[in-house]
């Protein structure tokens, strides 16, 4: 009689147990937004409550909600662009490098990626004051760039790692010069990694809220700042609140369905060496 292999059942059950967990604040919030004041603010958990979408058509038909929708939408995606196009061609060229000098490279980015926030936001609210930049969206894409920097970096360099150099080689043999090798073989290569890449840093930059706090005014206010408004004395907070933060997510949910394919390839190949 064969021994029973109990390994991959555990995990899975552990798996379901990290995903339940981890989906509950959501499934909770979700629950808020559809409920009236009277339930919403219920001691006990019940499901016995009529569902509305009053909070939800509330949120998103107020006007300053949906201006720091397109300001996040509008700064998340220029800080993907340049913050990866900088830090893709920076990973590259590093992984050209000799080690050593690599090394003393990528760990002093890491430090400056290890300073805590509020250090970072402190100065850039200071020079920004000194050249009339507060409330404008080329100093908080300028903001997010340089937190998210080191991460593109360290990331993109992850994934040319594990290109062969032998196909490096191969290209300069063929009459490649370094752009070409660059663009024509070692980009289409780790593509799938610039999916992932780019995911992460349009959640670091979406949900950035002490830089957009500190930077921002009326005008280019994100929706982590927004929503944060919220609060209020009135007991229609908590459902309107929940709605705002379903609402928040719902781009990056979009956009992770829309990507999925190529996430998953990214992340196998960020795995597995060789």
């Amino acid at each position: 009689m064969s021994q029973i292999n109990w390994k991959q059942p555990a995990l899975f059950v552990l798996l379901l147990a990290f995903t339940v967990v981890n989906l509950l604040p959501i499934i909770w919030a979700a629950m808020i937004s559809v409920k009236n004041p009277v339930d919403a603010f219920m001691t006990t958990l019940s499901f016995n409550f009529e569902p509305t979408f009053e909070y939800h058509l509330k949120v998103w038909r107020d006007s300053e909600f949906l201006r720091s929708f397109f300001n996040s939408i509008a700064v998340s995606v220029s800080t993907v662009l340049i913050s990866v196009s900088c830090g893709t061609m920076a990973a590259y060229q590093l992984t050209r490098m000799p080690p050593g000098r690599s090394r003393v490279i990528l760990l002093s980015i890491l430090g400056m990626r290890m300073f805590p926030h509020i250090l970072l936001a402190l100065p850039f609210f200071v020079i920004a004051q000194l050249f009339n930049l507060i409330d404008t969206y080329f100093l908080l894409v300028l903001a997010f760039v340089a937190i998210n920097q080191p991460f593109t970096i360290w990331f993109m360099r992850s994934f040319f790692a594990d290109v062969p150099r032998e196909i490096y080689e191969a290209a300069a043999i063929d009459g490649c010069n370094a752009w070409q090798t660059f663009y024509r073989v070692a980009l289409p290569i780790v593509r799938p990694g610039l999916w992932v890449t780019s995911l992460f840093s349009l959640l670091l930059a979406y949900n950035e809220f002490l830089f957009a706090r500190v930077l921002t005014g009326a005008k280019t206010k994100t929706l982590p700042v927004a929503i944060s408004s919220f609060g209020t004395e009135d007991v229609s907070y908590w459902p309107l609140a929940a709605a705002a933060a379903i609402g928040i997510t719902l781009p990056i949910i979009l956009f992770m369905v829309l990507l999925q394919r190529h996430l998953v390839r990214g992340i196998a190949m960020g795995a597995v060496k060789g």
